[in-house]
């Protein structure tokens, strides 16, 4: 995610991720090479975790579930990539949160820049709509609301 969002990988926080994930990610990259300027194994690797989770807690459920196996796997797939995408919009949220609270309390953390490069592809759009009023910035707070529409809909 953030790549797709060109959050720079070079603070703290980037630094951070790169290490946690490298495991995972640097034998993956020999076999699926980024294509478009994206780290498909990045992608693939969340997919895999995600898959086998979910594969996991249907497998849990038990007999409960009485279908074939094509069935069962459309299922595990479309629960891997319904988790996927609502880790998406809470990592959104949390970062929206974050970079409210910051530029309260010290904007000059390492964590604003990240935070800020995250959501401003969200907030700009959102932005140019509703201006700020009397020197405060509304559009955090609207972006919160619809990104929880969005969860109620996955």
């Amino acid at each position: 995610m953030m790549q797709a969002m060109r959050v720079s990988f070079a603070g703290q926080i980037g630094d951070f991720v790169v290490k946690l994930t490298n495991w995972a990610i640097k034998p993956l990259r020999r076999f699926i090479p980024g294509l478009g300027g994206f780290d498909w194994a990045s992608l693939i690797a969340a997919l895999g975790v995600q898959l086998a989770f979910s594969g996991i807690l249907l497998g849990l459920a038990g007999p409960s579930i009485n279908t074939d196996g094509g069935t069962l796997a459309l299922m595990v797939l479309w629960f891997a990539l319904r988790a996927l995408l609502r880790l998406a919009v809470y990592i959104f949220i949390g970062a929206l949160i974050l970079q409210a609270v910051l530029s309260w309390i010290n904007p000059y953390s390492p964590l604003a820049a990240p935070a800020y490069q995250l959501t401003r592809p969200i907030l700009d759009p959102i932005r140019r709509i509703i201006p700020t009023i009397s020197g405060i910035d509304l559009s955090p707070l609207v972006a919160i609301l619809l990104l929880q529409v969005v969860l109620m809909f996955l």
